[in-house]
């Protein structure tokens, strides 16, 4: 396999361990799955080379489960109790963490001052777009609606969108999680709970766009 020809997407679905190299490196798998490893390293002036070399040092590793080859049903059982569940626990505890930061370090130049407010913002979105999965899109994969399921995927996609620009907004606000000299624990707690949140939210569109989505584009039974 040419690794450096390859879609990011495609490199996420088919080698274990990718997409944590993409996080690593800031590589955008979710939105910009369809760039190839040469032309999004070559973007943000990465050694492709390298990289690849990392992707291809991965491939025949083990893995727990290959969601490529997952039925339809079981990706999104998973989805649902791994990412949607999860994002329900954590927006709001990061949120907390975030207004306390806020409250109690309003005079610190590298506060990130309104970070509680966009989390709020991003969690009300989020919450919208998963209730429109749960009840009408995942529903109607389900019962094999691939044709109607369309028009929803394209919504989702481009609510996807927003949810990576919302991301981009967390690290404009927090100097790319970069914590200061002598932060307190609240503040490692929250900068260590958006990196998290960063990588689970990359994972779960990931999943969605270039698995689930690309069955109901080409037509995919479950």
């Amino acid at each position: 396999m040419n690794t450096l020809d390859q879609p990011l997407g495609q490199l996420a679905r088919q080698i274990p361990g990718a997409t944590a190299v993409f996080f690593a490196y800031r590589l955008d798998f979710c939105n910009g799955g369809k760039q190839t490893l040469r032309e999004a390293t070559a973007y943000k002036a990465l050694d492709a080379e390298a990289i690849a070399a990392e992707l291809d040092a991965l491939i025949g590793q083990p893995e727990t489960e290959n969601w490529d080859r997952a039925p339809s049903g079981a990706l999104i059982e998973h989805i649902l109790t791994r990412y949607h569940e999860y994002h329900r626990q954590q927006l709001p505890q990061l949120i907390h963490l975030a207004a306390r930061v806020e409250s109690v370090h309003r005079g610190h130049p590298e506060c990130p001052a309104g970070l509680a407010d966009h989390l709020e913002q991003m969690f009300a979105e989020l919450e919208r777009h998963m209730q429109k999965e749960e009840e009408i899109l995942f529903p109607m994969i389900m019962r094999g609606m691939s044709a109607m399921a369309r028009a929803p995927v394209a919504m989702m996609r481009h609510e996807h969108h927003d949810h990576v620009q919302a991301l981009q907004q967390i690290n404009k606000l927090t100097r790319n999680l970069t914590l200061p000299n002598g932060a307190c624990n609240t503040w490692y707690a929250l900068y260590l709970g958006l990196a998290t949140l960063e990588r689970d939210l990359e994972e779960h569109i990931h999943l969605e766009n270039n698995l689930l989505f690309e069955r109901i584009d080409g037509l995919g039974g479950l």
